[in-house]
């Protein structure tokens, strides 16, 4: 029975906005291998039909179904905490989507949850109302603890450096949803039934995707097409299983 393969998408799949020399080729050899396989990504800017459309317009043919996001696992855990419950949110319509198909009502007046995810446009004033909010009582939720991000222009402020500016202010931390927490890496399992020891994660960063792997039982596979070199990875205390080029080198 083939493996089921977990694949972070950035430095994995694509690298800004082109497809990694082989991805596609890649994804083929899985669905004609039977291998169910999940696109994880901490960016929760885009729903998953979003992201298919912007996937396949540079070649990369990955099915809706097949795309878990972290605005999707954090819109899960609410729903399993508090359901049909209200959030105050910072973030596009990835995220905002999947919170209104669990039900929720998105308010600035008195809501159970600040929830923080990427935005193309962050707003100061809206920053400050979830300052607020977070001081008066508001649970901490963040999408994801990267502070940075790609795009095609360099690095830009992620989610978690939002974050720790609304942390530092109200001295609230928030519970990050996303790679490494393995509650994300529980739902993606879930969603493909299968189990960790059967299940191979593939990502171009240790202190995300192989960590969460390694926590998990998984075995790992650490590409270099992404931001770890061979000897980065050398320096964490965790060992991906192998290191390869990219995707092109693996073989379900």
């Amino acid at each position: 029975m083939a493996k089921a393969y977990l694949i972070d998408m950035d430095g994995v799949l694509v690298r800004g906005s082109q497809p990694i020399p082989g991805a596609q080729q890649f994804i083929e050899r899985l669905r004609a291998a039977g291998a169910p396989f999940l696109v994880l990504t901490n960016n929760s800017i885009f729903t998953p039909r979003d992201q298919h459309a912007r996937l396949k317009a540079i070649g990369l043919d990955i099915p809706i179904e097949s795309i878990f996001t972290s605005a999707l696992a954090t819109a899960r855990f609410l729903h399993s905490q508090r359901p049909d419950g209200s959030a105050y949110v910072i973030g596009e319509s990835g995220l905002t989507t999947a919170l209104h198909e669990i039900g929720y009502t998105i308010t600035e007046h008195n809501p159970d949850y600040v929830v923080l995810g990427e935005t193309i446009a962050y707003s100061f004033e809206r920053i400050t109302i979830a300052l607020r909010l977070v001081s008066a009582g508001a649970r901490f939720i963040g999408t994801n603890p990267d502070v940075t991000g790609p795009s095609e222009y360099g690095i830009v402020p992620a989610t978690g450096a939002v974050a720790a500016l609304i942390t530092a202010a109200s001295g609230v931390k928030p519970y990050f949803i996303g790679k490494p927490n393995p509650l994300m890496m529980r739902l993606a399992l879930r969603q493909l039934d299968a189990h960790s020891e059967d299940t191979v994660m593939i990502g171009d960063r240790m202190d995300t995707d192989i960590v969460a792997g390694t926590e998990q039982g998984m075995e790992t596979i650490l590409v270099l097409s992404g931001v770890t070199s061979r000897e980065e990875s050398e320096t964490y205390p965790y060992r991906p299983t192998r290191i390869v080029g990219s995707v092109a080198d693996i073989e379900p």
